[in-house]
């Protein structure tokens, strides 16, 4: 039998590629519509899709006016209250949100990832990152983002805090004995009482222990830091490697590091973004593609590789090949992908700002049954165990996926009929973790 693949769906932005909404047919204002939202998600429901995942950014001003002014993401909802108002309509389809382990407190991310598990009786997923655009650093009283080592430090520590809050109650903690007129056994509830190098929390947490012991834990980073934090923490990866090759040694590498956690392989699922382009031909779908990439404005595009750089780039020449870049504290694996391409496909910066404007990640463009063929190679061949989708706009991009490459992928027993719980756990696999206070 073939292994089953899982599929979530990058819906924040609603597409990555910044000439989606203006594309012809496409929702101008997908992003920022709740009515539109709530289709989606019901859609990607519909189809069984493992999640609904809400990225998230906490800075506006992080290019040129002249770039930003051409941008579909300057408006965007707060995950949380957005995921909050989706999950009262959907039943089963997982909702992930990113927070930030630099610019947020625990108690903060643990309470409001506790709610949400309980408001969705148990589909709450938590994507952990250190958040690498250094504009934001300057919305939370910072002049200078934090350093890059000592973002994945506080983050190892900040996971233990959320985790640890999460455990306050055991799960028969509150008895609500009304008789008697005791609503909790305070013999049930820990104080965490943490003082580390990094964060101080007493606790403990003022809401009960979420439905699935902790929600999800969803982590993003392809760096050597980041890599690390995964094998000992996350259960879900969001990654872009840019070939299978590449993805083959990235899983292999993550998965490997697993057994010094004493954890097992398949209770982490590695999940890359795919960019998806589908037509009744395979020149049909590339004609889409082409359609979609002239629509990308080259402010746009020097914007985008400027912050995949982590390097002002609007100063370079246009049509010369790329200049040496500095290091710099924005994400280690951005910058690497930028160079990387540069070199191999000698690309002016013109070009690779085209390819950044647009999308520069891994891409399946053809006929369902053709995308079926390559998602397939990925998974059996040890790259992925599935993929976060990305839709080239919306609505449409997003009716082809669930409309005709999902039946392909259902045919070929590759992917879900019908939902396995009722819980994004359960839909993905993962155990649900003893509380470490309170033993079974």
């Amino acid at each position: 039998m073939p292994k089953p693949m899982h599929l979530t769906a990058f819906m924040r932005p609603v597409s990555l590629h910044t000439g989606a909404w203006r594309y012809p047919g496409a929702f101008a204002d997908a992003n920022f519509n709740f009515g539109h939202l709530k289709s989606f998600i019901q859609k990607l429901e519909a189809a069984k899709f493992d999640a609904f995942f809400m990225a998230d950014h906490l800075a506006v001003l992080n290019m040129p006016v002249e770039a930003l002014k051409r941008s579909h993401t300057v408006t965007s909802f707060e995950p949380f209250t957005l995921l909050s108002a989706l999950a009262a309509v959907t039943e089963r389809i997982g909702l992930a949100a990113t927070a930030s382990t630099t610019f947020e407190e625990p108690y903060h991310v643990a309470r409001r990832f506790a709610s949400l598990d309980h408001i969705s009786n148990g589909r709450a997923a938590w994507n952990i990152v250190t958040t690498s655009n250094p504009d934001t650093a300057r919305n939370f009283g910072l002049d200078e983002h934090v350093e890059h080592g000592e973002r994945y430090k506080r983050a190892r520590e900040f996971f233990d805090v959320v985790t640890g809050l999460w455990d306050s109650f055991a799960d028969d903690a509150f008895i609500r004995d009304q008789q008697a007129g005791i609503f909790f056994d305070p013999g049930r509830m820990h104080v965490l009482d943490h003082k580390g190098d990094e964060l101080s929390v007493r606790g403990p947490l003022n809401i009960a222990r979420p439905v699935q012991g902790w929600p999800v834990i969803v982590q993003a980073g392809q760096s050597e830091p980041g890599r690390q934090l995964a094998a000992e923490t996350a259960e879900l990866v969001f990654c872009s490697p840019r070939d299978l090759a590449a993805a083959k040694t990235l899983y292999a590498d993550i998965k490997g590091r697993m057994s010094a956690f004493n954890r097992q392989r398949d209770h982490l699922k590695i999940l890359p973004a795919a960019f998806i382009v589908l037509g009744d031909t395979v020149e049909d779908a590339r004609a889409k593609r082409a359609t979609l990439d002239s629509l990308v404005h080259y402010d746009s595009g020097i914007a985008s590789l400027s912050i995949a750089l982590g390097h002002d780039a609007s100063g370079f020449d246009p049509d010369g090949p790329l200049p040496p870049i500095p290091e710099t504290n924005a994400s280690k694996t951005g910058r690497a992908q930028v160079l990387r391409l540069a070199e191999e496909e000698g690309l002016t910066v013109r070009q690779l700002a085209q390819r950044y404007g647009g999308y520069s990640g891994l891409a399946f463009v053809g006929t369902p049954d053709s995308v079926a063929d390559e998602m397939e190679a990925w998974v059996s061949q040890g790259g992925a165990d599935g993929f976060t989708v990305v839709f080239p706009y919306l609505p449409q991009g997003l009716d082809d996926i669930t409309r005709d490459l999902v039946p392909v992928l259902q045919r070929r027993g590759l992917f879900r009929r019908e939902y396995e719980g009722s819980t994004l756990r359960e839909h993905l696999g993962l155990p649900r973790p003893e509380n470490q206070f309170f033993p079974a």
